[in-house]
């Protein structure tokens, strides 16, 4: 018999939970462990255990996320029809919002079931009346009503798309999202000159000028007891970067890459990026077994142009790529065009969503096309096996 157990926190996980998501870092009970205990301040978590008689067959990470106008938009100068759009959207999106996945990080890391011993039909089914529990237990608790209903990130090849009419059926939009920018990394490639000899000239002298701006700028690992001592200016520094993005959905805490050093150890790392002295930007990694997830970073302002740290952040995260064996590095989603000038594809992503009142469900997937316009930026083509025509712009 199929049937699903509802945890509210890491401490309760079933036993054999960590050796079914050994695939997923962000999936295992360390990772969640340090979220649960440093997260943005809008998100509970949740997790579904999906059984079949005894045995765990499958799992899901549920994050419950309140939604407000000042936690979307951070800019308030905006113009007339700016402040329209985003009152239109803050009204359909606004409030409780249950999302299986992770909100905090790009890609598909909320579920997983064993496929041998449950169909994916069964799974999602399974899932679907965990949900609707979890929401009568936040109405009754509570007192809140979950607005809407998120499934996110997947790639275009994802099995669960195989499920699509029972979605269609329960009135779940699917809606194209920004990309994941992903760097697959050339078993060729031992060093970072490996890789900038692959590049074409122009791309290859936009690295060089690049690694000279840093002038007297150095990159440092940060141990545990480092990130505490620079925990303030860490956050600092993730707020300019965080406070510019034109729509977002939470901020972290303070504490938050001290806790997942504290629990993930050697597979999350930070460098500080070091004036003499003086710490101006850091950078952040997750080592997910063959990927290089790159997570959350930041700068002082002051130095981000002169010195061009974000790209010679994007250099260095593919450094640390190459050396370590990695098969990809996860650039995530946005700023898209400088990720292509480094080298990463566009691999377009999915969600399915539903909002609880019937006709805002309606017009979600016009609100969703909105906000996701068209792609705006011009893909870039640095190595010498691409598009040799860019050569001549």
């Amino acid at each position: 018999m199929i049937h699903y157990t509802i945890y509210n926190s890491f401490k309760n996980l079933p036993e054999g939970w960590n050796t079914c998501v050994e695939h997923d870092v962000f999936l295992q009970s360390h990772y969640l462990q340090a979220l649960e205990e440093a997260p943005p301040n809008n998100i509970q978590l949740f997790y579904i255990g999906v059984f079949k008689d005894d045995t765990l067959v499958g799992m899901a990470v549920i994050q419950r996320v309140q939604l407000y106008l000042k936690d979307m938009f951070r800019q308030t100068k905006v113009s007339c029809i700016k402040s329209w759009f985003q009152d239109v959207v803050s009204k359909v999106l606004k409030g409780n919002v249950l999302v299986v996945g992770n909100l905090t990080h790009t890609g598909q890391h909320g579920l997983f079931f064993q496929k041998e011993n449950i169909s994916q039909t069964e799974f999602f089914e399974t899932i679907f009346s965990a949900l609707s529990a979890i929401k009568a237990t936040i109405k009754s608790n509570q007192n809140k009503t979950i607005r809407m209903i998120v499934l996110k990130d997947y790639f275009k090849n994802d099995p669960i798309h195989d499920n699509k009419n029972t979605f269609d059926s329960d009135k779940l939009h699917q809606v194209f999202v920004q990309p994941n920018m992903i760097l697959r990394v050339t078993p060729e490639w031992s060093t970072i000159e490996d890789y900038t000899t692959s590049l074409n000239k122009k791309y290859r002298d936009r690295y060089k000028r690049a690694r000279k701006k840093l002038n007297s700028i150095i990159a440092l690992e940060l141990s545990l007891d480092d990130i505490k001592r620079h925990n303030s200016e860490l956050h600092q520094f993730y707020m300019n970067v965080s406070t510019n993005a034109k729509f977002n959905t939470f901020l972290l805490p303070e504490n938050h890459f001290y806790s997942l050093k504290l629990q993930l150890k050697e597979n999350f790392k930070v460098y500080g990026y070091y004036l003499k002295d003086e710490l101006v930007g850091f950078y952040t990694l997750i080592l997910n077994n063959k990927a290089l997830e790159t997570y959350f970073l930041g700068y002082d302002s002051e130095h981000q142009y002169p010195n061009q740290l974000y790209l010679n952040m994007l250099y260095d995260m593919l450094k640390f790529g190459i050396e370590n064996k990695f098969e990809s590095v996860v650039y995530a989603r946005t700023a898209m065009e400088i990720k292509s000038s480094v080298g990463a594809k566009a691999e377009p992503m999915v969600i399915y969503l539903k909002h609880t009142n019937s006709f805002l469900n309606a017009i979600l997937k016009q609100v969703f096309k909105l906000m996701n316009p068209k792609q705006d930026w011009k893909e870039r083509h640095p190595f010498k096996s691409q598009n040799p025509k860019e050569l001549q712009l």
